[in-house]
């Protein structure tokens, strides 16, 4: 019996469908109206924070014309993260997170505000900027947790790898075009009101969260403090799973990031000067770039069901591409040649791959741990996100002293592969894990 020809067109455009699905980002999350909000209102405000985060260092240089006060950022910046973050996690768990998330992202506005009241009173003390910037990290490392911690309360799990996808790709654009903005703006507008459009840039996440539904804590209720925080990383502890999330986190970041040796590689092996100067411009963005392209391209990580595999292939995948970007720096003849685009082309890979990494494991995390401890947890995770790229800039830059940026940098891809493939062979419940059979958040709207 001959096929109906319709009937072939039609399957051919439905496999088409599934395809293009298959391939491209996977949109389904904003089917949810609460995510959608969030989303659509963090379009502004994290070009928003690019400004401050570009202005802030740029303003206490032009204060002090000393780096070592810009590098203080590093340290104000940290410790807030390191110690709110785990009790930011704490009061998450506490709390209904949706008071939580008005409330710090209040405080963001105001500490924002901060700067704009300080440069129009055009202070000169330092210090009172990076207080300022110190109490901003504080609320940002309660709110950050929280926010992620309430995915899976909005989100069917077979849609948290997905969303992740999507809030990472937001973050990365931006990561690229908040600093071009920022760089335009500054000798055009200044400082005060940079600021100005940042805290301007928050209201829309307000919004947002101010719109969501309550959500109450569930199961085992705890109270905020040091004994829920150490409840937290006793329950972490006794997680394998959970724990080598972060490991693997830790090694693909802390030896395979390579962002210190960026300004030693435009000046030494790709021209240095003017085209230097390019070159550091494209070396900052690779990754971003690489980041952005993965969450266009990210359809499959909603459907793979082995997540701990993925998670091993794509770091293993990052850490290739580091150490083909040593090899190509080593080949560099100091100058911008083909062994330069080898190495940003190599980056925007490394990007691709850490996207799709952290968009599983943040997956993992959150379908993983028990539902009272989701904020401690992500508060952890905060600090291994933020911490592992510091270690590296200390690690990197002191063994390129002795061996040179290429040999540094491909020796940490080499390592970031060895490690993944010892902890593979080390922790064989991480290679069988899957994600759970899908089901429907408990606090869908």
């Amino acid at each position: 019996m001959a096929e109906d020809p319709l009937r072939i067109h039609g399957a051919g455009l439905m496999s088409m469908r599934v395809s293009l699905r298959d391939i491209f980002a996977d949109t389904r999350p904003f089917r949810v109206p609460a995510f959608r909000n969030l989303w659509l209102g963090n379009v502004a405000t994290v070009i928003g924070a690019q400004l401050t985060v570009v202005a802030v260092p740029v303003q206490i240089y032009q204060m002090t014309g000393s780096s070592a006060y810009v590098g203080l950022t590093g340290v104000f910046g940290l410790v807030p993260l390191v110690i709110f973050g785990l009790y930011g996690g704490s009061i998450a768990d506490a709390f209904d997170k949706r008071i939580v998330l008005i409330c710090t992202t209040i405080g963001m506005i105001a500490t924002t505000a901060g700067f704009w009241v300080l440069t129009l009173m055009q202070n000169q003390n330092v210090w009172l900027l990076l207080l300022n910037f110190a109490l901003q990290q504080a609320f940002f490392a309660v709110n950050q947790p929280t926010r992620t911690s309430v995915l899976r309360r909005l989100l069917p799990i077979d849609q948290l790898a997905s969303a992740t996808s999507l809030n990472m790709m937001l973050m990365q654009t931006g990561a690229i075009v908040g600093p071009l903005i920022a760089g335009a703006l500054i000798p055009l507008i200044g400082f005060g009101w940079l600021y100005f459009l940042d805290v301007i840039s928050i209201v829309p996440t307000l919004w947002a969260v101010w719109a969501l539904p309550s959500m109450k804590p569930l199961g085992e209720v705890v109270k905020a403090g040091f004994a829920s925080v150490v409840d937290g990383l006793r329950y972490l502890g006794g997680q394998p799973v959970l724990m080598m999330v972060m490991l693997l986190d830790l090694i693909a970041m802390v030896f395979g990031m390579p962002r210190a040796l960026y300004p030693e590689i435009a000046d030494h092996d790709f021209g240095g000067g003017d085209a230097g100067a390019t070159m550091l411009a494209f070396l900052y963005s690779s990754m971003a770039l690489g980041a952005v392209l993965g969450g266009l391209f990210s359809g499959w990580v909603s459907r793979v069901r082995r997540q701990g595999v993925a998670v091993y292939w794509c770091i293993i995948a990052w850490g290739v591409a580091v150490a083909l970007g040593g090899v190509a720096v080593l080949l560099s003849p100091g100058a911008v040649t083909v062994w330069a685009w080898m190495f940003i082309l190599m980056m925007i890979i490394g990007g691709m791959a850490d996207m799709f990494s952290s968009a599983v494991r943040n997956a993992i995390l959150q379908q993983s741990a028990a539902e009272h401890v989701q904020g401690r947890i992500q508060g952890v995770w905060i600090i291994v996100v933020v911490g592992g790229p510091r270690l590296a800039d200390v690690l990197h830059g002191w063994l390129a002293e002795p061996w040179g940026a290429g040999w540094t940098i491909l020796a940490g891809g080499v390592a970031v592969v060895v490690l993944t493939l010892v902890c593979m062979v080390a922790v064989p419940k991480f290679w069988r894990y899957r994600r759970p059979a899908p089901t429907v958040g408990s606090g869908e709207p």
